[in-house]
């Protein structure tokens, strides 16, 4: 698969990273208006995980200076959009236009009836989204146990996702710019609740507020006849000693799975590793290998890679399930 790359930041970086890696597709050609990273000097790039930013490797990637210079080449497969969200209606709508196959970075919009819309104009498998935590190994075994029913059916879980001050972004807590943490933090849990459960009928919420948007919050979840126990929580705290904390506790019929990393400000971390509680009161700590972040990346170029291919919808990547997160956050909002 040829896949050209719509903006450079962080997550361009990443894939980037994750191209160089996967052995079924190739970033070869990227847009920006940075005349800089036009010639590949990506070096000022940082981000909450990974390598920094270099000057990437030009031999066979050509850069234009906006999308629509790019969807002029035939030979490109695939557009993979890694621009803020507020940006991404419009990439999204000319790159379907142009009949292109998109991979769009999370979330797919900042409200969920554009998204549906979205979802709605592309044609079966045309548009995927990038929610990349059911590829993350420590989220994956969640899915595929549901899908092979290892432990039977899964009837309940609780989330969370917490971060310290986002004080590099300015404008956080706009709907129209970023969307706060629901849709830029939680909508993460959100599609994998979505995924796991199915969608909501309904969420009973209590927050704090900042600038008129839920800063901090505990959320339970209903799911009509089904009788899921489903709860999230999570958003901003007011104190930098812990950036970021993420977990879960998620119980199938047969077995309770659990997970929680926390990271502190002095370099410090705390973890509770995968550990599979089983009914029959074994337990049991699954290896995932190095830990690697990338590593999920190129496991989500691949899929894309095998949709484009194959010309399937992804369980994993449909627009459908992305839209229905945003949805499932706007209960909550």
């Amino acid at each position: 698969m040829r896949s050209g790359v719509v903006g450079v930041g962080f997550m361009s970086w990443i894939h980037y990273l994750a191209y160089q890696r996967s052995e079924s597709a190739d970033m070869v050609a990227f847009c920006s208006r940075d005349v800089d990273k036009r010639s590949g000097n990506w070096t000022g790039i940082q981000g909450n995980f990974g390598p920094p930013g270099e000057q990437i490797d030009m031999s066979g990637v050509t850069a234009f200076e906006t999308l629509d210079q790019m969807l002029e080449d035939d030979t490109i497969d695939l557009i993979d959009i890694c621009l803020p969200p507020s940006l991404h209606p419009e990439a999204v709508r000319k790159s379907l236009r142009a009949g292109k196959r998109v991979l769009c970075e999370k979330p797919l919009t900042l409200d969920a009836e554009t998204a549906e819309v979205l979802a709605s104009e592309a044609s079966p498998g045309q548009l995927m989204v990038a929610h990349i935590l059911p590829l993350m190994p420590e989220f994956k075994i969640l899915v595929d146990a549901k899908e092979d029913q290892r432990w039977g059916s899964p009837i309940a879980g609780r989330f969370k996702r917490t971060i310290g001050p986002p004080d590099w972004i300015p404008d956080f807590y706009d709907r129209k710019s970023v969307g706060g943490p629901l849709v830029d933090l939680h909508v993460h849990d959100a599609h994998l609740i979505r995924l796991l459960f199915g969608m909501p009928t309904a969420a009973h919420s209590v927050s704090r507020k900042k600038d008129g948007e839920p800063m901090f919050y505990e959320t339970i979840f209903e799911f009509g006849q089904e009788g899921f126990a489903v709860s999230a929580g999570g958003g901003v705290i007011n104190s930098p000693a812990r950036p970021f904390t993420h977990g879960y506790e998620v119980s199938f019929e047969r077995a309770t799975v659990q997970f929680e990393f926390a990271g502190y400000s002095d370099g410090s971390s705390a973890l509770i590793p995968v550990t599979i509680l089983h009914a029959d009161g074994s337990v049991e700590k699954p290896d995932f290998g190095d830990g690697d972040p990338v590593n999920a990346f190129v496991h989500e170029i691949d899929e894309a890679a095998r949709c484009v291919k194959t010309g399937e919808v992804s369980p994993i990547l449909d627009a459908r399930l992305a839209a229905d997160a945003i949805r499932i956050c706007e209960m909550q909002r």
